[in-house]
């Protein structure tokens, strides 16, 4: 007899409530702990705990007792997560989620879509992680400080002060989390048509003074170990590397509710994701580790940007071959790693 058949009904039940709310744990997850997978370990974990709690108890809010527990599972996650990073190489950045997978509700506000985009994860790893937990319950599911408090097992007044925290440390920050998403698009483009052309002092029009490139290669391959600071060392680090590891396929893909630029040099590839403030370029996340853009599919060449693949001709794509697996296949393709860290 099958496991279906002689499953108690009050555990098919309880996995159908969980279903209902899976999506909803995946997004506190994720915006807590900034990577994919760990945000699915810990709603495993989360399922677990409520399949062991259901069978004994009447759980009277399911929801409420779900987002309670992956909060809490989040916060240990975080808390050893950001002790593993203080031993990775290189900067750390948050693992970037075609935007499909991460369900937006179109009933959400613009501040509650930012939560979730690159920037804001990246700004958020500033924050404690009580801190991080209370911005996200408040901001991202607007739940009562009370239900706040009661996840993390302070009082109200706590969870107001730790929000309060938060909201200071981000505030100069804030206008990097929601960009319209029109003139981010055309910015992008704009990025990638002077990039595909070589145009320096075009990408450098783009760029603020002060701007900041982080390259992430995890020791997978090689990148810049430190920031690039500067409108012309970036413009130069980026031109130089679409030089040197040319050719590259350039396409605008649909990244954690932004767009993201995705250069495929068939050996490799690098997603670029811009960070705007006032009109023009404050910060680009440079995400070369194949082991973190396993989720981003290469999609058929994009026509707005012409016919060639930047950094070179069709001839030599076709040479370095341009029909290869996307994503998780692609990490066991590298005899030995690209790099990405210098120009």
């Amino acid at each position: 007899m099958t496991e279906t058949v002689t499953r108690p009904a009050r555990d098919v039940v309880a996995d159908e409530v969980f279903e209902q709310h899976r999506t909803v744990l995946l997004g506190l997850a994720y915006r807590m702990l900034g990577s994919w997978w760990d945000a699915e370990d810990v709603v495993q974990e989360a399922w677990l705990r409520w399949r062991r709690t259901v069978p004994d108890t009447d759980v009277a809010d399911p929801r409420g007792w779900l987002v309670t527990a992956t909060t809490r599972l989040a916060l240990d996650q975080l808390r050893s997560a950001r002790r593993r990073r203080e031993t990775y190489v290189g900067p750390w950045i948050p693992e970037p989620v075609p935007s499909g997978r991460l369900a937006l509700d179109p009933a959400e506000t613009a501040a509650q879509r930012a939560t979730v985009s690159l920037a804001a994860l990246r700004l958020m790893e500033q924050l404690s992680p009580p801190e991080r937990a209370v911005y996200l319950l408040r901001e991202a599911f607007e739940l009562p400080y009370q239900d706040i408090a009661d996840s993390l097992g302070v009082t109200a007044a706590h969870a107001r002060q730790l929000h309060r925290r938060a909201t200071a440390h981000l505030a100069g920050d804030q206008a990097r989390f929601a960009v319209d998403s029109a003139e981010h698009l055309a910015l992008v483009e704009r990025f990638v048509a002077a990039a595909v052309t070589g145009d320096r002092r075009g990408l450098e029009s783009l760029l603020a003074r002060d701007v900041v490139l982080w390259n992430d290669g995890g020791g997978r391959v090689r990148a810049a170990r430190r920031p690039i600071l500067g409108a012309e060392k970036v413009a130069r680090f980026l031109l130089g590397i679409l030089t040197r590891r040319g050719p590259a396929d350039p396409h605008v893909v649909a990244v954690n509710g932004g767009h993201s630029l995705l250069l495929d040099f068939g050996r490799g590839r690098m997603l670029l994701t811009l960070e705007v403030r006032d009109g023009v370029v404050a910060g680009i996340q440079g995400m070369v580790n194949p082991d973190k853009l396993r989720g981003i599919a290469t999609p058929a060449r994009d026509p707005r940007f012409g016919r060639e693949p930047c950094g070179g001709s069709r001839e030599e794509a076709e040479h370095h071959g341009r029909d290869r697996p996307a994503g998780r296949d692609r990490r066991e393709t590298y005899a030995t790693p690209p790099d990405y860290s210098s120009h």
